[in-house]
């Protein structure tokens, strides 16, 4: 427990003192920056607690095409992994396509995805997805094929059939590295759309506000939003942390 205790606290420790060190104004005389170009911590939560309404709402309208896109993607990824392991001669081809679309810039997807889909919830959805097969197929295929030494041998040795290997084996030894790739992705979620919104006709969500207040010149309130999304993306690598210590007790990472 006490050691436990000591990972959560050295790193708090150090994000306090940068806070720290930022609001007197030494961080700013070290980087060379002047208040208006860095807002104090004081500035930037004054101004959220002023427009917190309206930051919730982007907010809301970020994290919501995320989520829709997250799921989206990680399911096509874990469809194509177990189809890549069920039939290995053609469907790991798959496994190559879908790294091959990863290595494509978001910053170049979201303008043609913005050209395929005429709503920005889509074209969100759309950019999500795709960024977060990649992770997704490549761990649980992953998962689902390093086995244990000897454990498919025994099941076959017993002549089970492919659908209990399946689910008694290859799917329980998937799970950890599942959660790997919803750890990895949900930051790359929050990340895509948010740059996909640079790009998109709408005028609402967390990377709009991001880009039209820095644009103007309004600092405090676009660190209030970068604020937010960090917030944000902090609570949901939680959530996934929280979910991998209940499904996972009998790993070797939850001991």
């Amino acid at each position: 427990m006490t050691e436990k205790l000591k990972n959560v606290l050295w790193p708090l420790g150090f994000g306090i003192l940068i806070v720290a060190l930022w609001q007197v104004g030494i961080l700013h005389n070290i980087l060379g920056f002047k208040p208006y170009q860095l807002p104090l911590p004081s500035q930037i939560v004054t101004t959220l607690h002023e427009n917190f309404g309206k930051a919730l709402s982007d907010t809301i309208i970020t994290v919501s095409g995320a989520l829709v896109g997250l799921a989206i993607g990680c399911a096509l990824g874990f469809i194509v992994a177990v189809i890549a392991t069920q039939f290995p001669k053609w469907g790991y081809t798959g496994l190559t396509v879908i790294a091959a679309f990863n290595a494509i810039p978001i910053v170049a997807l979201s303008p043609i995805m913005n050209r395929w889909f005429s709503s920005g919830f889509a074209q969100k959805v759309g950019v999500v997805s795709v960024v977060c097969m990649a992770a997704m197929a490549i761990n649980a295929y992953r998962g689902l094929n390093d086995l244990e030494p000897f454990a498919k041998d025994l099941l076959e040795s017993y002549a089970a059939p492919k659908r209990v290997v399946f689910f008694k084996l290859r799917l329980p030894n998937c799970l950890p590295s599942v959660l790997t790739a919803l750890k990895i992705n949900v930051a790359s979620a929050l990340m895509a759309a948010m740059i996909s919104e640079y790009f998109a006709s709408s005028t609402a969500g967390l990377g709009f506000a991001i880009k039209d207040n820095l644009r103007k010149g309004m600092m405090a309130i676009g660190w209030s939003y970068i604020v937010m999304a960090a917030l944000v993306g902090i609570t949901l690598y939680l959530i996934i942390i929280l979910v991998e210590r209940r499904a996972i007790k009998w790993h070797a990472s939850q001991r």
